[in-house]
Order: C-alpha cells, then sequence, then structure tokens
C-alpha cells in the first residue's frame, strides 16, 4: 500500500532530553522502553503531548516512525494506510476524530495490522479514551486497551527546569535568577514560556546581549511599546 505524504515536519527541539519530566518520569520511561504495547497520553493543551510523541519518533529514527496529527485539515483516513509496518507510529490530537466513524474504522484497522506486526502505536489526546465519544465500539474496545497515562503539569521548579533544558538546547546558559524572573512575570503554562525563550534568544542574537533580566526587561517593554 502506497503511504501518503504528510506535510509535517518533525521539530528539532522535540527530543526526550531536553522535555523536563517532573511526576511524569513513569511516562517518560515507558516511552524509551521497548514494549511494543500500544500508549496513550492524555493531558491539558501544551503539557508537552506532542514534544513526547515527536520525540519517541525522533528516538526511533524518521526512516523508521512516523508523526500524525489528527487536527490537520483535509487529512482524510485512507493517510494511516502503509504505516502499520512502520516500528513506531504517534498518532496526535485524537479527540479531532471522535465520533468520526470512517476514521474509526481506520484506526481500528491500523491498531489490528500494528498488533499483528508488533509495531509501536502511541496515542495523545485531551482526555483518555474512556471519556471519548468513540461510534464504533470494536474501536473503543482497542482504544481502551491501550496503556493510559496522564501527563501531568509541571510544578515552578519542573518548569524552570524546562527552561534550562530549551535554553542548553539552544546553546544558552540561562542564570538561575532570570529563569526565576521569567516564570514569576510571564504566563505560566510551558508552551508560552518556551516560546517566549525562543523569541528573546533571538533578540539577543540580534543585540549580541545575554540573556541578563535587564536586557529581558527592556526587550518585553519594547515589544509591549511601553516599560513595565
Amino acid at each position: 500500500m502506497k503511504q501518503l505524504a504528510l506535510p509535517v515536519r518533525l521539530r528539532a527541539e522535540a527530543v526526550f532530553d531536553s522535555f523536563a519530566p517532573g511526576p511524569n518520569g513513569e511516562l517518560i520511561a515507558a516511552l524509551r522502553g521497548a514494549d511494543p504495547a500500544p500508549l496513550w497520553l492524555w493531558g491539558a493543551p501544551g503539557s508537552g503531548k506532542t514534544h513526547l510523541l515527536q520525540g519517541a519518533c525522533a528516538a526511533a529514527g524518521t526512516a523508521a516512525a512516523a508523526y500524525f496529527p489528527m487536527g490537520t485539515p483535509h487529512l482524510p483516513p485512507e493517510a494511516l494506510q502503509g504505516f502499520a509496518s512502520l516500528g513506531v507510529l504517534c498518532i496526535d490530537d485524537m479527540e479531532a476524530v471522535a465520533g468520526d466513524l470512517r476514521w474509526e474504522r481506520a484506526l481500528f484497522e491500523l491498531f489490528n495490522e500494528a498488533l499483528e506486526l508488533r509495531s509501536r502505536l502511541v496515542f495523545a489526546a485531551s482526555a483518555p479514551p474512556t471519556a471519548l465519544p468513540w461510534t464504533l465500539e470494536d474501536w473503543r474496545s482497542r482504544a481502551t486497551a491501550c496503556i493510559v497515562y496522564q501527563l501531568r503539569e509541571l510544578d515552578d521548579e519542573g518548569r524552570i527546569e524546562a527552561l534550562r533544558l530549551r535554553a542548553l538546547q539552544r546553546g544558552l546558559q540561562l542564570p538561575a535568577e532570570t529563569a526565576d524572573y521569567l516564570l514569576r512575570r510571564m504566563p505560566r503554562d510551558l508552551a508560552s514560556l518556551l516560546g517566549l525563550l525562543d523569541d528573546l534568544d533571538e533578540a539577543s542574537l540580534a543585540a549580541q546581549r545575554r540573556l541578563t533580566i535587564p536586557f529581558i526587561r527592556d526587550a518585553l517593554a519594547r515589544n509591549a511599546g511601553t516599560r513595565p
């Protein structure tokens, strides 16, 4: 079966080593392990589900893995055909197709084929499989047979560690007082913090300055058009 090309590129920063585990150590260990049993991750937006799915693909190698975001517009159920033979198949945003009979049939067939070939399936959604409004009972039984992990939110110490790891990946040294300043002054969800750090890194490169608190304060003031 010919595979359809997907307009999805893995993010370079989405690897296991750049993810601060916090209370999710057991989940990370399961993803790193070799057990082919299907996994289901669920958690709030910005909790890191996509990062971990793409990290699983990166760890397996791009030739042996594929990442599917189900929220992609105009992606047909036929896109899943031919991918069960890969070593790792990660399927994101499962809530986007809950209740769609065509998608559920395609997922059911994929699940059975992957099980037979001992390929690994990793799903992610905003809720556990038992809480989603499936239409096809055969698929519901497969989804609920997955090993389920809730991706838990990081505390402040974990957020600072996540910022440190992202900075390290970008070749930056992030002083503890700078990370603490960002955490106290900026939105506390991790996606916003990491996105802000990336923007500040670009600004510091352009200005040839280090990520100090005075530089961050000035950069944020220029961006907002007023000094905080």
